[in-house]
């Protein structure tokens, strides 16, 4: 297929749906993950606790969530207009600068976490030093470089393309005419990917068998309720890995290796757009999901979350139930009190 016909084909056709159900979905991960990350960092500096290795790369992908939720309004008005972007070139790159590191910042930490619960498990003594809050500041710091490093080109790239009388940001056809697109994006899909997924695997499977170990060795020591935990958090970030960045990865991985070897029809281009844009939104959703790890890394978040529940859950319920509940309530406590004063009399 010639370029020409590329021109004519409109990868855009599901727009009028995309329009209502995006933007729904962008609303919906604006409060979710907005109120989600900034109630972690609020819990973790409010109280002063204690800051060790987890925590320090728990609040590092808060913050990388918190400031990618404050770039979604912009998407949220380009999808409710159906793919037509407002702000200009120089705001399409900001906001894609941002998606990029949000995307690579979480996939890392996420590998940083996994290899600190692996070395707190089965490693304590001989790879401490990697897990004493200097250093991690220090990795964290090399994290946040190394993945500016890698989207900031794209500050100096056009990111916006007329296309139909709409222009379109950040989106895949805006950069086709680069003959070494394919190449540049399956490597980097190995950088980014495939290499962090394999560390994660590893670290869980072999947190897995210390757990399988320690439980044999002795069921009930106390070792074992934390290695146990240790096994939870590396598990959540597994499969936030793999539901949240698995489809969009595995979508760019086979389209471009399809394209090196031929040239595709309009259809299948189609089918990628379309399987593109659903697997961005699911890679959005990473910052909803991270706060189910916080929910059992942090103690005190977990603490503040079943409180709020509890609390909105008793202002829901209606007057009449609450005097029952507080009838029934009264019998047992004067039970209680009495049954306390007899056996005390005894």
């Amino acid at each position: 297929m010639n370029n020409s016909t590329n021109e004519t084909c409109d990868v855009y056709m599901h727009r009028e749906v995309a329009r209502v159900l995006f933007s729904l979905f962008y609303v919906i991960v604006l409060i979710v993950g907005l109120s989600g990350n900034v109630l972690a960092l609020h819990i973790t500096f409010q109280k002063h606790r204690k800051i060790n290795s987890t925590t320090l790369y728990l609040i590092h992908l808060a913050v990388s969530d918190a400031l990618f939720t404050l770039a979604l309004p912009t998407r949220m008005i380009y999808t409710a207009r159906g793919f037509d972007w407002p702000f200009g070139d120089a705001v399409c790159r900001i906001s894609a600068v941002i998606f990029y590191i949000n995307t690579y910042v979480s996939i890392q930490f996420m590998t940083c976490l996994s290899v600190d619960r692996y070395i707190a498990v089965v490693h304590p003594l001989r790879f401490a030093k990697f897990r004493k809050v200097q250093n991690v500041r220090y990795i964290c710091a090399a994290v946040w470089i190394f993945v500016f490093l890698q989207t900031a080109p794209l500050l100096f790239m056009t990111m916006t393309k007329e296309n139909n009388g709409l222009v379109t940001c950040m989106e895949y056809p805006n950069f086709e005419m680069n003959p070494n697109l394919p190449k540049l994006l399956l490597c980097a899909c190995f950088v980014g990917y495939c290499l962090p997924v394999t560390v994660i695997l590893f670290c869980y499977s072999r947190v897995n068998v210390k757990l399988c170990k320690t439980a044999k060795e002795n069921p009930l020591t106390e070792k074992l309720g934390r290695n146990k935990k240790a096994i939870t958090v590396i598990l959540l970030v597994l499969l936030a890995f793999l539901i949240c960045f698995t489809p969009y990865h595995i979508a760019i991985i086979q389209y471009m290796v399809r394209k090196l070897i031929y040239q595709q029809n309009c259809w299948e281009q189609q089918v990628f757009k379309v399987s593109l844009q659903v697997s961005v939104c699911f890679m959005n959703l990473n910052c909803c999901v991270d706060p189910l790890i916080y929910f059992f890394a942090f103690k005190g978040y977990k603490r503040k979350v079943l409180n709020i529940i509890r609390r909105h859950i008793t202002l829901s319920l209606p007057s009449s139930v609450k005097i029952n509940s507080e009838n029934n309530s009264t019998p047992a406590t004067v039970s209680q009190i009495q049954g306390s004063a007899s056996g005390s009399g005894n």
